[in-house]
């Protein structure tokens, strides 16, 4: 089977109100179909690509994400040939999200935020405009001349709001026009306000929503600690700084198991919620992407310490713990991760995608730093980043491709109610080309390069 980067349908990540026209998934069956017959996907691969497509409709009537259509695209060179680098994935990537479209959402929402991220990461990368242009356009669809924010609400105080901003501050320096920069600065101060209010646990950490009371989730660390790390640089206020190590640190504090190392996805510190443990406030479980949350959140956050941060070999320290417990939870055979971290061949659960496209960002990261032992964790990395493409990336001869694999969403309480179990994290639903999936790919696939 031809591996190698495709474009993604031009209805991608475009969040919708009306149904989306997809590829029916009847049809698509019958494509697979095809590929089995030919003898170019194995039966067992075609299964669980045909399970995705059972699950797709919803992802997509949710998100208007293809999820049930094949996504086309020109193949470099002949069938079987093609070994791109991590860049080359990440900007053919890229590339065919912008594809037929001029922006790449119309709503203020995390996990397309997450891809703009990727694809900002990818214009640093490679010095091509056409990159951040295509953020530009997107967020100057979603935040006003005033520097209002389309559809934000900050007093839901909802951490996730604040990580689409993390954008803004490349659009701030690039700005050359007064307007446009001021249209930014204050969109970012607007999220900065947010967090200067955010409810918070009494020890300080912040509450995951107004929603949660009194819950720190390993989500929330990436929604908003890096932003807090960069509005310090650019701002110039230490504070922000120091509180975004301190969620870090609180994080560990009250989530990381003692014996294996991984964090649990929530605590509650009033001990109330179904879900807590009634003597620790802990959930029961290792949730896969939330642990890889928390991982990139470290590091970005390392990323925006000076040297001379008094804490910053506290942040660094704990980024190696938990390189290490990740590491030991690692599939040795494909080298990705489970849903449920330690679970390992545990009746029903799953490797997933998305976590294993975050942990290698975060140990990639680490490593070419010098914040991680380089001979240990880049070639964990390295077999992560293989897997993923092995395991997750599947391409036909034609240069159809997906992203697969991919846990559509998890959570704690809310309704329906989320008890944390295991049988809720293997149940929920697996999709392909979700945001969240893609978007660490692109972020994974750069940072391998």
């Amino acid at each position: 089977m031809t591996k190698g980067p495709g474009a993604w349908n031009s209805r991608v990540f475009t969040p919708r109100r009306d149904p989306v026209d997809l590829t029916s998934c009847s049809e698509a069956e019958e494509r697979l179909r095809g590929l089995v017959s030919k003898k170019v996907l194995p039966v067992a691969a075609v299964v669980a690509l045909l399970f995705g497509l059972l699950l797709a409709p919803a992802a997509a009537r949710a998100w208007g994400i293809g999820v049930g259509a094949f996504i086309k695209a020109p193949v470099s060179g002949p069938a079987g040939t093609i070994e791109p680098g991590g860049l080359d994935w990440a900007r053919r990537t890229c590339d065919a999200i912008m594809k037929g479209r001029p922006v790449l959402t119309d709503s203020w929402h995390y996990d397309t935020g997450l891809v703009l991220s990727g694809f900002e990461s990818v214009w640093r990368k490679t010095g091509d405009r056409r990159y951040l242009d295509f953020v530009k356009a997107t967020i100057d669809g979603l935040v006003g001349p005033d520097g209002a924010i389309k559809g934000y609400q900050p007093r839901s105080y909802i951490l996730d709001d604040v990580n689409m901003g993390k954008v803004l501050f490349a659009l701030y320096a690039d700005a050359t026009d007064a307007a446009a920069k001021e249209r930014y600065r204050k969109a970012l101060h607007a999220l900065r306000a947010q967090l200067a209010i955010q409810p918070r646990t009494a020890d300080g950490g912040f509450w995951h929503k107004q929603i949660y009371p009194n819950q720190m989730w390993a989500d929330g660390i990436y929604m908003a600690s890096p932003f807090l790390a960069k509005f310090a640089a650019v701002f110039g206020e230490p504070a922000a700084l120091d509180d975004a190590v301190k969620q870090v640190l609180l994080a560990e504090k009250h989530l990381r198991d003692a014996k294996t190392g991984l964090l649990y996805h929530g605590w509650d510190e009033s001990k109330k919620e179904r879900w807590a443990n009634p003597a620790t406030g802990l959930s029961s479980q290792f949730w896969g992407r939330g642990v890889g949350w928390y991982a990139m959140g470290v590091a970005d956050v390392i990323a925006e310490m000076p040297r001379s941060h008094p804490r910053r070999g506290e942040v660094v320290a704990v980024l190696r713990r938990l390189a290490r417990a990740v590491a030991d939870a690692q599939d040795r055979a494909t080298g990705v991760w489970w849903q449920v971290l330690d679970a390992g061949e545990r009746p029903r659960n799953f490797k997933e995608a998305s976590a294993s496209a975050m942990f290698v960002y975060a140990l990639t990261k680490g490593d070419k730093n010098g914040w991680l032992d380089a001979k240990r964790f880049a070639p964990v990395a390295a077999r992560g980043y293989a897997g993923i493409v092995k395991n997750f990336v599947v391409t036909d001869d034609a240069g159809a491709v997906h992203v697969t694999g991919i846990c559509k969403v998890a959570g704690l309480g809310g309704t329906p109610y989320r008890d944390g179990s295991y049988d809720y994290y293997v149940g929920t639903e697996v999709v392909a080309d979700d945001p969240k999936g893609v978007g660490a790919f692109i972020l994974a696939s750069a940072e391998q390069s």
